[in-house]
């Protein structure tokens, strides 16, 4: 990724404990001249494990860029990102690959499961592609709490899309990692798979000490965050601890006037 001319140090812990991920005066711009376009215009935000945040903002705000770059799915123009104490932005492709695969989780709306394998082949690809064996103990605990005991031997096709989301959410923390990063995880289901993958990803945190970062438009899956940030034009205006549906919505309605 893009370096920056004078690195900061590596962030410390923040008052509340250990930072999971942090953006130091984040920039990301597409385009040049007239055509630019300020994606990220100096960021600054931290993400404290054992938190679940959600990002909010209109569309074009700059939360899918935020995400991915904090992801190392995507390079920022300049500025940092960090993964706990390690510095993506002078990493090379390589070395951030093995990050992103070992230490990150991904859940994306449109399932990106592989078709031809199960369940259980799907839920330990990762673990698979890194040459390491699933933690049994572990493994057996997080396929319990999604519900998918019997029906690891299934194909995506014989699943139904709540079923599939689990897959992906189930897979996301079967290794372990430091982070989690969701991107409208619920977008493509109906109101009561999108109920219980919510529950599950509150419960993962709440009971398994895991760190969750989602872009979200939804109120209702804003409010089982502990924190939602509030993104327009590329910078954050407005944060909210412990939100609720209607304090979300009221927010959002104030913020669009």
């Amino acid at each position: 990724m893009t370096m920056t001319s004078t690195p900061p140090p590596p962030p410390p812990a923040s008052a509340g404990g250990a930072v999971a991920a942090r953006a130091i005066d984040a920039h990301k711009v597409y385009g040049e001249g007239e055509t630019v376009v300020k994606a990220l215009d100096g960021v600054t935000v931290d993400f404290a494990a054992g938190q679940f945040a959600a990002i909010m903002g209109p569309s074009g705000s700059g939360k899918s860029t935020l995400m991915h770059c904090l992801a190392g799915l995507d390079e920022l123009t300049s500025g940092s990102v960090w993964i706990e104490g390690t510095n993506l932005t002078e990493l090379r492709e390589k070395d951030l690959t093995r990050l992103r695969r070992d230490r990150v989780g991904f859940v994306f709306q449109a399932f990106n499961l592989i078709p031809t394998l199960t369940a259980e082949e799907n839920i330990t690809l990762p673990l698979s592609l890194a040459g390491n064996d699933p933690d049994q103990a572990w493994f057996d605990e997080v396929v319990k709490t999604v519900g998918l005991a019997d029906r690891l031997q299934h194909r995506p096709s014989e699943l139904s899309g709540g079923q599939q989301q689990r897959v992906a959410v189930a897979r996301a923390l079967a290794s372990k990692p430091a982070i989690i990063f969701a991107d409208e995880p619920t977008g493509n289901l109906d109101s009561r798979a999108s109920a219980e993958i919510l529950g599950f990803m509150r419960r993962a945190v709440t009971d398994y000490g895991q760190t969750i970062v989602m872009v979200t438009h939804d109120p209702v899956a804003a409010s089982y965050a502990d924190r939602v940030l509030i993104l327009a034009d590329g910078n954050i205006v407005h944060e909210m601890l412990e939100p609720t549906t209607d304090s979300v919505v009221d927010f959002m309605k104030t913020f669009g006037d």
